[in-house]
């Protein structure tokens, strides 16, 4: 237990064991890359790829005991869901903190298949990581302001091309892919601005959900609605490493996907892209009395 130190010199000592921790499991990963990229694509890829895979979920593991052994929080996780390390399913959850990632690590262990999601371009520059996300085939979307999509309106669709492409990756392999729904942290600025119809979210984005159903199709095991709240507020990633973070809810529950779901056009159906706006509104009202719930129980 590190709770005897100041919160800075806890948050330090933290910042320091995971780096080590990240340097060290880097190098298996790295060789597991260049492995890869001498592999011909097909059943050796795939392969090496749930090698990759492998080696980053020991990483976060190893993660987590750290935080476990040395750090104070009251975990209140529960999961109605059957779970399977070799199966494939899609997350969808709120957003509060980046401490949300680490939260998701605790949550699932090893129980499912390592989590992908969608990242932004800038961040395979990252030092380390950036490779390592390549390598565990997360797909890097390049964001394009509205003035520039207005310029040339064929950015419109990259980033669902991206999609696409990165699910055909994703088609012989075990993974978990994670959808934070309202595309980024939640903040009470972002809340006004958006004029969000919910108390404790903001509005969910369907586009890359419906075509990641699509381009999976029905192998996917189901999807996973998971419920994250941090009671005491939401706090930044230093805060958790200093040991601020007390409390963290979370209730992952599985969800059956309807079968037209995975069969209709997003794109070019406007009355299929209005169903699937009107199912996800209310998953999403759902969450927003869950998390009320939560709030007022404790």
């Amino acid at each position: 237990m590190l709770s005897f130190l100041p919160a800075p010199l806890h948050g330090a000592v933290m910042m320091v064991l995971l780096i080590v921790n990240t340097l060290i499991w880097a190098v298996p990963v790295y060789a597991a890359i260049l492995l890869k990229l001498l592999a011909p694509r097909g059943a050796a890829r795939d392969a090496v790829s749930r090698l990759v895979a492998w080696l980053a979920q020991n990483w976060a593991m190893v993660n987590v005991a750290l935080v476990d052994l040395l750090m104070r929080i009251d975990w209140d996780i529960h999961v109605d869901a059957q779970l399977d390390p070799k199966g494939q399913y899609l997350v969808c959850a709120n957003h509060q903190s980046w401490n949300d990632i680490f939260v998701l690590m605790k949550a699932f262990g090893r129980k499912a298949p390592f989590f992908k999601f969608f990242i932004k371009q800038e961040l395979i520059w990252v030092p380390v990581l950036g490779l390592a996300w390549w390598g565990l085939d997360y797909p890097f979307m390049k964001r394009h302001t509205k003035e520039q999509i207005e310029k040339n309106p064929a950015l419109r669709g990259q980033d669902l091309e991206t999609t696409r492409k990165a699910c055909e990756h994703y088609r012989n392999q075990p993974v978990m892919i994670l959808n934070f729904l309202e595309g980024t942290r939640f903040t009470v600025a972002k809340h006004v601005k958006q004029g969000s119809p919910y108390t404790h979210l903001l509005k969910p984005k369907s586009g890359g959900f419906a075509f990641t159903l699509s381009a999976l199709g029905e192998q996917l095991n189901s999807l996973l609605d998971v419920t994250i709240v941090y009671p005491e507020g939401a706090r930044g990633f230093w805060d958790f490493l200093a040991g601020r973070v007390r409390k963290v809810v979370v209730d992952v529950r599985q969800i059956r996907i309807p079968h037209e779901l995975y069969t209709g056009d997003y794109e070019t159906d406007p009355a299929f892209r209005a169903r699937f706006h009107t199912w996800i509104a209310e998953l999403w009202a759902a969450k927003d009395r869950q998390v009320a719930e939560i709030l007022q129980s404790r």
